[in-house]
C-alpha cells in the first residue's frame, strides 16, 4: 500500500493527492515502503556556498563558487553554477571559463563546521545512531524511535529536513531505504531539498544499467581493472558468477557481487571518529624560495587550528605536504611532545619540515595536517620550563577572543604581511 505524508506540515495525504489536503503544500513524499524503512543517508546541499548564501542574501540569486585561486580547484558549487557545467574538484580556471559571472569565495571551513554541529544536534535528537561521513552529511538509524517520536522514521526525518530549514537556514536531502548503500543512492535522487526512497526489491534493476563507479570504492583504477575482466556496468558483476568473481577479485569480487544487488551489512556505527584534519593550498604559480612557502605554510596552520578548535580537538602528529611542478608529492611528519590545538605550534614544526624541502625545486602546493587526534582537554598543557611558549600560547588564545568577538580580519599575525608579492 502506497503511504503519502506532507514534508511541510507533516500530515498523512491521499496517494492519490496532489497537494496537501491541510497545508495545501505541493512537496509530499509516497512510497510503498515509507512506513517499513529506518536507515537513512541525510546531505546538506551544497552545503559551504548555501551558508555563504543564508549569510548573504544578495548572494542569492547568483552564481557562487566557493573555492579560490586560478591553480586551485573549485570545492563547492552552487546549484545555479552547476547548470554552467561547474563541479566540486573542477579546477578554478576551468569553472571561471564556464561561469565567468560567478562570485567566488574563499572557503570559511571554521564557519562551516560551527553550522554543521547545529545540524548534527537535531539529528541527535532523533536517535544516537548518527555515523557522519564528513562535515555535511550522515547516516542515520532510527530504528526502534517511532514510540519515542510518535511517528515514523520517514515522518521524523521530513521534520528534520524542515526544522534544518526553518532554524538554520539551509537544507537537506535525505535518502530512505534498508542499508546504508541504498540509502547513500537514494539522497542522490531528488536534490535539492529532496526526500527519496528506495526499496531493496528494486535495488537490482535500478542499478544494473549504471557504471560501476556508482558501487563503493570503485574508482578510476579499479574500473580499468576490471573492465579487463570484462565488467563494464553493474548488470555485467550480476550476470557473473561470484564464485568465479571470487576467484578473480579475491574479496573484493564477492563484495561487488552483493553491492550490485544492493546488499549491505553494514551497521550505521555512532564510533566514527575523525582521523585527521588538514588544509592545503595551490599557488597561481610555483615557488621555490622558502620565505613565500613559509608564509603560506602559517596561513595554512591558521586554518587547521581554527578546525581544530571547532570541533573540540588536538592533535599530535604535524604533516607537511609538498606537490612539485612535476606532480610528485613528498610528504614529511613529526610527532609532538603533547597534543597542540595552537596555529604557533603546527608552524613551528612544520616550518622545520619544510626548511629541508626548500632545495631549488619549484613546488605547486604545500599542505599542512594534524592527526592522532585527541580531545581539546589533552592540548597545549602548560610549561613551566618554557615561559616563551607559555606566553604564545595565550597571545594565540587572546587574538581568537579577539576574532570572535569583532571578526577573523580584526587581527592578523605580523608574519601574514612579512612577505609581499614578488618579494
Amino acid at each position: 500500500m502506497i503511504v503519502s505524508l506532507c514534508r511541510d506540515c507533516l500530515a498523512d495525504t491521499p496517494p492519490e493527492a496532489a497537494r496537501c489536503r491541510t497545508c495545501g503544500s505541493p512537496r509530499l513524499v509516497r512510497h510503498t515502503g515509507l512506513d517499513t524503512l529506518a536507515i537513512a543517508h541525510v546531505d546538506c546541499d551544497a552545503f559551504y556556498a548555501t551558508v555563504e548564501k543564508r549569510d548573504n542574501p544578495e548572494l542569492a540569486d547568483r552564481p557562487l563558487i566557493v573555492g579560490g585561486g586560478t591553480r586551485g580547484v573549485v570545492t563547492t558549487a552552487c546549484y545555479i553554477a552547476r547548470t554552467f557545467g561547474v563541479r566540486s574538484a573542477m579546477p578554478m580556471f576551468e569553472a571561471r571559463r564556464l561561469c565567468p559571472s560567478a562570485v567566488i569565495v574563499p572557503p570559511d571551513i571554521p564557519k562551516y563546521a560551527a553550522v554543521a554541529r547545529e545540524v548534527r544536534k537535531l539529528m541527535y535528537a532523533l536517535t544516537p545512531l548518527v555515523e557522519p561521513v564528513s562535515i555535511d552529511e550522515a547516516y542515520l538509524d532510527l530504528s526502534g524511535t517511532e514510540r519515542l517520536h510518535g511517528m515514523s522514521p520517514a515522518k521524523s526525518l521530513a521534520r528534520l529536513a524542515r526544522d534544518v530549514e526553518r532554524a538554520i537556514g539551509i537544507t537537506v536531502s535525505i535518502g530512505l531505504s534498508s542499508n546504508k548503500f541504498l540509502a547513500k543512492l537514494a539522497s542522490d535522487l531528488d536534490k535539492p531539498r529532496g526526500f527519496a526512497v528506495l526499496l531493496p526489491a528494486d535495488a537490482a534493476a535500478f542499478l544494473a544499467p549504471k557504471p560501476l563507479s556508482y558501487l563503493p570504492g570503485v574508482g578510476r583504477v579499479t574500473q580499468g581493472k576490471l573492465a579487463k575482466a570484462g565488467l563494464r556496468i553493474i548488470a555485467d558483476v550480476q550476470k557473473a558468477d561470484e564464485t568465479e568473481l571470487l576467484r578473480q577479485l579475491g574479496s573484493e569480487g564477492s563484495r561487488l557481487f552483493r553491492l550490485a544487488y544492493g546488499r549491505d551489512m553494514r551497521p550505521v556505527s555512532a564510533d566514527r571518529e575523525t582521523k585527521s584534519i588538514s588544509a592545503e593550498t595551490t599557488f597561481n604559480s610555483d615557488i621555490a624560495s622558502y620565505r613565500p612557502l613559509e608564509k603560506q605554510l602559517w596561513l595554512l596552520s591558521e586554518k587547521v587550528s581554527g578546525r581544530l578548535k571547532a570541533q573540540g580537538l588536538a592533535g599530535s602528529v604535524v604533516n607537511l605536504k609538498l606537490k612539485s611542478a612535476d606532480f610528485r608529492i613528498r610528504t614529511r611528519a613529526r610527532s609532538l611532545a603533547d597534543p597542540t590545538q595552537l596555529a604557533a605550534r603546527l608552524f613551528e614544526a612544520g616550518r622545520d619540515l619544510l626548511a629541508r624541502e626548500v632545495d631549488g625545486t619549484p613546488y605547486r602546493l604545500i599542505g599542512i595536517g594534524i592527526s592522532s587526534l585527541t580531545a581539546a582537554s589533552a592540548a597545549d598543557p602548560a610549561n613551566l620550563l618554557d615561559p616563551v611558549s607559555a606566553r604564545s600560547a595565550e597571545a594565540e588564545r587572546a587574538l581568537d577572543r579577539v576574532r570572535e568577538r569583532f571578526g577573523r580580519d580584526a587581527a592578523v599575525k605580523g608574519i601574514a604581511f612579512r612577505h609581499k608579492e614578488g618579494d
